[in-house]
């Protein structure tokens, strides 16, 4: 004979999440934005209905059992589609005559500081009933699990159940301000690099590997300052750090960026904007989906314009 289990409900399962994750009560009940009793009843309540602990209680916090762990996925399943089901609620309710809802939107920081906003800023003002969730991450959000419902991905997917439609490549290019550049000479080949003070990463993903295998010199060892952040990065050749990566469209725009190299030193970030194919009849979604490829294409449109004009 099986034992049943109650079903102990989402909010119990919501507060052995946050304490997982958070590592005690107090942290937990600060992520929910409750009470530390009401963390604990609820963990005191799921490990009765469940009949075994998930939690070792200790001075330093809770350290989580086997039984948490394995839990742990599922339940972080359970957080993902109930803010799905909450992303496609939104969109229903008024007189149905405008598009509206949350649509939640993925992209690298780069992408999602840099370039989206005025994209996104167009589609508010047709659809003012719109509610954008941007999250900026260089990790790929899968769409499959509805950590996002809209992904802008440098790769090309390979997922079948995926809506996609490319932006094109955008253009990286080594830069550095012109302030830097008064105090040191421009490097005339890529083996003068090494004398610069190089902005680049700290830990290395498949993304970087194959980058130090295209570009050869540029090495971790080399760097004067590393950052796993785009944004950082960004930041400190717009200081006057030293030489790094961006994009070149985003250089352009400002007149004291410095493209160094451009006939020596150039990659490609083939860009992707991509959805769950169960959501291509969802108004929010398809309209924001549209709206992000044609904003990316004419970005790097304007990219290749600018390439096309230059002697």
């Amino acid at each position: 004979m099986t034992d049943y289990i109650e079903d102990p409900g989402w909010e119990l399962y919501r507060s052995f999440l946050a304490v997982l994750q958070e590592g005690s009560l107090s942290a937990a009940a600060r992520a929910l934005g409750v009470t530390q009793p009401t963390i604990g009843r609820h963990i005191d309540a799921l490990e009765a209905a469940l009949g075994f602990a998930l939690f070792t209680r200790s001075q330093h916090g809770f350290k989580p059992t086997e039984a948490a762990l394995a839990l742990g996925p599922h339940a972080e399943n359970l957080a993902l589609n109930a803010a799905a089901l909450l992303r496609v609620a939104s969109a229903h309710g008024g007189d149905g005559s405008a598009v509206r809802g949350t649509v939640r939107i993925s992209a690298s920081e780069v992408v999602g500081a840099e370039v989206l906003p005025p994209i996104l800023t167009a589609l508010r003002v047709a659809h003012p009933q719109l509610v954008i969730e941007l999250v900026l991450s260089n990790r790929i959000d899968d769409l499959l699990l509805r950590q996002a419902d809209i992904a802008i991905r440098m790769l090309r997917p390979t997922q079948e159940a995926l809506v996609t439609r490319r932006a094109g490549n955008i253009t990286l290019g080594l830069h550095a301000h012109r302030r830097y550049l008064q105090q040191h000479p421009a490097p005339q080949d890529m083996r003068e690099l090494g004398q610069h003070a190089l902005i680049g990463f700290d830990r290395e993903t498949a993304f970087i590997r194959s980058f130090m295998q295209a570009t050869g010199n540029l090495q971790r060892a080399a760097f004067a300052l590393r950052t796993d952040s785009d944004l950082a990065q960004l930041a400190a050749i717009r200081a006057g750090f030293g030489i790094g990566i961006c994009q070149v469209n985003l250089a352009r725009r400002d007149p004291g960026l410095v493209h160094l190299l451009p006939q020596q030193f150039v990659m490609q970030l083939d860009t992707w904007v991509v959805m769950h194919e169960d959501l291509r009849g969802s108004p929010r979604c398809r309209i924001t989906f549209d709206a992000l490829a044609d904003g990316l294409q004419a970005y790097i449109a304007g990219d290749a314009q600018s390439d096309a004009g230059r002697p």
